[in-house]
């Protein structure tokens, strides 16, 4: 049960929805952008969040296409997990949001909401850091796309009042092979100790992890390792060990020392298969 009121608002287009996150701060309320709102509810029950204004953005249009148009894919932010999976149009995303909870939960939780999610995991974002996709962003000014590599360090970092519109990536690169795996303590649709993907393109391999660390990364200098011959087997993998942008997670799906063992497990298998494909 959500035990405050809020004002609720279902805006038809970015600029209005915008307008209304201006107005509303303007009179110094607490304004929350959402679309399949699973996450605002959670939250809201446990007392973590209390806006008093809620902006829904799933009736935007440009929020809810999945088309290509010339040479690029582009996904709108409110596009559910189940329709960006049943679509296929991004088979490494579709393996990856396919793990991401039940189905019933993917049939509310949204692409852009997982991508802005509370939750340290964000595992839908790990083949857009592997496309270099851009994201369209509502912002004051109009749309803007910026690189999803330039905006997202340990999180999605818009500025006050913005919101993702779309996620857009060239169509060449989802078509490169690609390896994905989750590890869970339990059950396939569980947290993951380790969700891992990687992608070859241009005859080098691209990774990305989540679960590991605080956050989800993709490092050049883990991927500059990873396609290096010269430094073979357990060696390598010890120098990518040292390279983590972070302290691996200790919680009570997994430990810190099992974790590393299933990252370092993990980490031999892509190079393995990446390197074996032409």
């Amino acid at each position: 049960m959500i035990n405050f009121d809020f004002e609720y608002c279902k805006p038809k287009t970015w600029a209005e929805a915008i307008k209304q996150y201006n107005n509303y701060r303007s009179q110094n309320k607490q304004v929350m952008y959402v679309a399949g709102a699973t996450e605002f509810i959670s939250r809201a029950r446990m007392d973590e969040v209390n806006p008093e204004v809620i902006i829904d953005i799933k009736e935007i249009q440009e929020c809810r296409v999945i088309h290509q148009q010339n040479s690029e894919l582009i996904i709108g932010a409110a596009v559910t997990l189940t329709n960006v999976a049943d679509s296929n149009v991004f088979p490494l995303l579709t393996k990856v949001v396919k793990q991401i909870a039940t189905k019933t939960e993917r049939n509310k939780i949204t692409i852009g909401g997982n991508l802005m999610s509370n939750l340290p995991y964000k595992e839908g974002i790990l083949p857009f850091l592997l496309a270099d996709s851009k994201i369209v962003i509502a912002t004051d000014k109009g749309l803007e796309k910026r690189s999803i590599l330039q905006v997202f360090t340990d999180s999605i970092n818009l500025r006050d009042g913005e919101f993702i519109v779309q996620i857009i990536t060239d169509i060449e690169i989802i078509k490169q092979p690609f390896f994905t795996e989750k590890r869970t303590k339990q059950s396939s649709v569980n947290y993951p100790i380790l969700t891992s993907a990687a992608i070859k393109v241009d005859g080098l391999t691209r990774v990305a992890f989540s679960g590991l660390c605080p956050y989800p990364f993709r490092l050049q200098q883990i991927e500059n390792l990873v396609n290096d011959p010269s430094v073979k087997g357990e060696k390598r993998i010890q120098k990518i060990m040292k390279q983590l942008p972070a302290p691996i997670v200790e919680d009570m799906h997994a430990t810190q020392k099992y974790r590393a063992f299933v990252f370092e497990r993990i980490v031999s298998k892509i190079i393995e298969q990446m390197e074996a494909v032409s």
